[in-house]
């Protein structure tokens, strides 16, 4: 089986305060894709480059303490590709993928961060113009590639992926042209929303706001996602949204493959 973890730290210093390094050493995981770093290559380096035995690749933001995201893994990559040739958004430190090619197949793990509008009217805009490049980008890997992407898109797509979706519909994270974009990503371009293809239950969240006790009385978003091509979405046999401990105002979202990179 290959075990893979989707987690927004909001901070890796935060998280690792909270609990997280003797978590990750207990989980078994074979692949880790972490967001929210909100550090630097020189504060990752000794202490959080390598985790229960899995290397750090990381793709960090100019700006100090924002954005920022890493993928450990346990077997070396052929290739590791940072950013994605977007001079705005690979500042911003949210894209990195991990290449485990063979002569028989060619396979990758991406970890990206989709930027939130929640600020304002800017960073919506932003995120759309995110949403643009991503669609073709991800169409070219999917025709010469097998990959699962893992990452905090900020879109909840349906209905049963919010605890108050009426209200929320002009909210950024569920609006119609998001939410759009998630549908084509899943049925023009051919991949799979893996968590849901396993647990089609409602009240399965990743995030929730730090205001009004939505934790305490599950008011949540799922907002974590694996999104993978056809062939390795088919191998996925086991989910778990784990909610014994907090590490942020994220859940880690964890999923087993039947297969060996």
């Amino acid at each position: 089986m290959f075990r893979l973890v989707t987690l927004n730290l909001n901070g890796i210093r935060s998280a690792a305060a909270k609990g997280l390094l003797p978590w990750v050493e207990s989980i078994g995981a074979d692949c880790m894709g972490v967001q929210e770093l909100k550090a630097q290559a020189e504060d990752l380096r000794e202490r959080f480059e390598v985790l229960a035995g899995m290397k750090g690749h990381f793709h960090c933001a100019a700006k100090k303490g924002y954005s920022g995201v890493g993928l450990y893994a346990r077997r070396k990559p052929s290739a590791v590709v940072a950013g994605i040739g977007d001079t705005e958004f690979d500042a911003e430190g949210r894209y990195v993928e991990a290449r485990f090619d063979t002569a028989r197949r060619k396979r990758s793990v991406i970890r990206c961060y989709f930027p939130s509008g929640s600020r304002g009217a800017e960073r919506q805009q932003a995120k759309f113009r995110f949403l643009a490049l991503m669609a073709p980008h991800l169409q070219r890997l999917a025709a010469e590639r097998e990959f699962i992407l893992v990452g905090d898109v900020n879109i909840a797509h349906k209905e049963i992926d919010l605890r108050n979706w009426r209200s929320n519909q002009k909210n950024s994270g569920f609006l119609p042209e998001e939410r759009a974009w998630m549908t084509q990503a899943l049925d023009g371009l051919g991949l799979v929303d893996v968590f849901r293809r396993l647990n089609p239950h409602p009240e399965q969240y990743t995030w929730w706001s730090n205001r009004g006790q939505a934790w305490a009385k599950n008011v949540g978003w799922r907002l974590d996602y694996h999104l993978a091509t056809p062939g390795i979405a088919a191998k996925a046999r086991r989910e778990s949204i784990y909610l014994e401990q907090r590490f942020s105002d994220h859940a880690p979202l964890i999923i087993d493959y039947d297969f060996r990179l």
